[in-house]
């Protein structure tokens, strides 16, 4: 459903400040979030020092995050450690609407959040969170830092750090900080080994399964599956689709990535030939129409198009209407034909946009206990360091990645080895030899 919305909705008694689809939705969310947090076991102990330290107290916090049960865990940890937050979605499909209504009726928060909301309204929503003026931002996708860069810049005063979740995030931010058009210091989370190794390797690698299947209800087995893009999330998808039986074929524009691809067994040739091989086709590179008219020309009967990148300008959709002169229909909930001309047809998934989100739940809790944890420690991070930084994008600091990876460990009851003092010395030294 989209909704067009020209202003966010009134607050409710004894509310703060919201716009939602259903608060009356508030009790189903609660019961999805507590779900959640039980495989959030690393997030939930830095909860439960935030509430003692108090390492946010004060600070204004504005969120563009996408709204579900695990983001839920993470604005509930800024919370406790004393964070006055302000939440929006990062897209308009990945909203959980019952998760929105338990925000703001069960734990307090402001969230402008609804599944479905068409750009005006997105763009409404993003605006109420810029409205609070925050001290630090926490993003993912750059969609807030951009808004207040380019629309909002009186704002930029107020603002002393943020923080990134997504590789599209992080691009775009580290394409500001070269221009010379980033104007405050921005912690990358999406850079940190616990993030990109887990959550966009295992987590996106499942859930682009998920959203798929959910989708469209096909079988993978034998079926030629092509991957654009061989970073962490097209290796965690590629992956599980050799996995469940598919043949899977790389597109890559990186010689040494491309390499890779070929070491771990997978076949990898141009997206022009790989456009008349492919049954099922997945974008995960963050750029820019990577299937395209000239691609669409050579697909099957039938071939199927989902992105798992953060927009969903990775596949030419307004090419792809434009090939079949609004001859296209809604299949299934999340499964739009185009129908071409000779009765060629090809099918879109969840209108382009991130599919294992807005077909799916986004990544397993336990991955995203990771992730989160970071964003946590990152917010305390630049809360303690901001004086000291400058207006570019820094990675994580080793010492938290590891921190995360400590707690994660000691949370599955798994213990590893630490070196004896010999070793300590040894690894040292550069006068021992051979």
């Amino acid at each position: 459903m989209t909704t067009t919305l020209t202003a966010a909705e009134p607050r409710a008694a004894g509310l703060p400040a919201h716009d939602l689809t259903d608060i009356n939705l508030a009790a189903e969310g609660v019961k999805r979030v507590e779900w959640a947090e039980r495989e959030m076991p690393v997030l939930r102990l830095i909860r439960e020092r935030f509430e003692h330290e108090k390492p946010l107290d004060g600070l204004r916090v504005g969120a563009c995050l996408h709204v579900t049960s695990e983001t839920a865990n993470l604005v509930r940890t800024l919370k406790a450690g004393g964070a006055q937050i302000a939440l929006c979605a990062s897209n308009p499909l990945s909203t959980q609407d019952e998760v929105a209504a338990a925000l703001v009726a069960e734990y307090g928060i402001s969230t402008f959040a609804r599944r479905g909301v068409d750009r005006d309204g997105y763009y409404v929503d993003l605006n109420a969170v810029a409205d609070t003026h925050p001290q630090m931002t926490m993003d993912d996708g750059c969609d807030l830092v951009s808004m207040l860069h380019k629309e909002r810049p009186n704002e930029l005063a107020n603002v002393f750090g943020g923080t990134e979740e997504t590789t599209t995030g992080v691009i775009r931010l580290r394409a500001m900080a070269a221009d010379g058009a980033l104007r405050y210091p921005v912690v990358a989370v999406n850079e940190a080994m616990t993030k990109h190794f887990f959550d966009n390797r295992y987590g996106t690698g499942q859930s682009t399964v998920d959203g798929i299947l959910r989708a469209t209800n096909i079988l993978l087995a034998g079926r030629h599956v092509v991957i654009a893009g061989y970073g962490w999330v097209g290796k965690g998808i590629a992956m599980r689709m050799r996995g469940m039986g598919a043949q899977v074929t790389i597109v890559e524009i990186d010689p040494v990535v491309a390499i890779e691809a070929v070491m771990d067994g997978f076949q990898v040739m141009p997206g022009i030939d790989a456009a008349a091989w492919g049954d099922l086709f997945v974008t995960a590179t963050g750029n820019y129409h990577v299937f395209r008219e000239e691609h669409f020309k050579l697909m099957k009967e039938g071939a199927i198009l989902a992105n798992s990148g953060h927009f969903d300008d990775e596949l030419d959709l307004d090419a792809l209407a434009r090939m079949a002169h609004g001859a296209v229909r809604q299949i299934r909930r999340d499964l739009q034909e185009y129908s071409l001309e000779g009765g060629r047809r090809i099918y879109v998934l969840a209108e382009g946009r991130l599919v294992n989100l807005a077909a799916a739940e986004g990544h397993p809790a336990q991955v995203m206990d990771m992730s989160f944890a970071n964003q946590a420690l990152a917010a305390e991070y630049v809360a303690k360091h901001h004086a000291e930084l400058e207006a570019k994008v820094y990675v994580v600091p080793e010492e938290m990645d590891r921190e995360v990876a400590r707690l994660k460990l000691e949370s599955l009851g798994i213990s590893i080895d630490t070196m004896t003092p010999e070793q300590l010395a040894y690894s040292n030294s550069w006068q021992q030899g051979t």
